[in-house]
């Protein structure tokens, strides 16, 4: 590998530390610093709300390029056998999404269905995509990691993670599709979100590690 092969990997391996380390950063500060806003009962897509939603649309827009960014670095990396394709191609798929998030703004929460927007349709649709994608991902790294000695020393904090992801996140998705009414958990949908995002967020974090070390 020559120098500037090199010192490439280690950019690309950095965006997968920056980018979820970036991303939990700023939407968690910006929901403590926003007047009025409440991160226990609302999700963090209602950042991109208001005055200075752009905030947290740009926070999607970067997290979604440093994740297509570190993509490229774990398909160089797993050239074949086990998640070469399929994991980079839920990378790929959730790196769009995040891109697309920023700018397709979500609906209010409690909008009617009548009064929903194509921009927040869109937004609901691609967040759904991710959340069900992520720990599919994480198992799908796992059997890779499993089998390759260079891999080994990540593969038992990707299982306990990629376990707590999958569990969080079937709980979010089922609280989330329980009538507002009848939901014990509707003051708590912020926080139940945020579990069921940050595993992930930490599983990349990881990964991210695990690439520059080997570089």
């Amino acid at each position: 590998m020559n120098k500037s092969t090199g010192s490439l990997r280690r950019i690309i391996a950095w965006a997968g530390i920056i980018g979820p380390a970036l991303f939990v950063t700023v939407f968690t500060l910006e929901g403590w610093l926003r007047p009025g806003y409440n991160p226990l009962e609302t999700y963090i897509s209602a950042l991109s709300l208001g005055p200075r939603g752009w905030i947290q649309e740009t926070n999607f827009i970067v997290l979604g390029l440093l994740l297509a960014l570190f993509t490229w670095g774990v398909a160089a990396e797993f050239r074949k056998g086990k998640a070469s394709r399929a994991g980079v191609v839920l990378f790929a798929i959730m790196a769009c999404l995040f891109i697309v998030s920023g700018p397709f703004v979500m609906d209010p929460t409690g909008t009617p269905q009548s009064a929903l927007t194509i921009h927040g349709t869109i937004h609901g649709l691609a967040g759904g995509i991710i959340f069900l994608l992520m720990p599919i991902s994480i198992f799908v790294f796992l059997r890779r990691f499993r089998e390759d000695p260079s891999w080994q020393s990540i593969q038992r904090c990707t299982l306990v993670l990629g376990v707590i992801e999958a569990a969080t996140d079937l709980f979010f998705i089922i609280a989330s599709k329980v009538p507002q009414i009848l939901n014990a958990f509707t003051g708590w949908m912020g926080l139940i979100q945020r579990a069921a995002l940050v595993p992930f967020m930490i599983w990349v974090f990881v990964f991210g590690l695990g690439l520059l070390r080997r570089r």
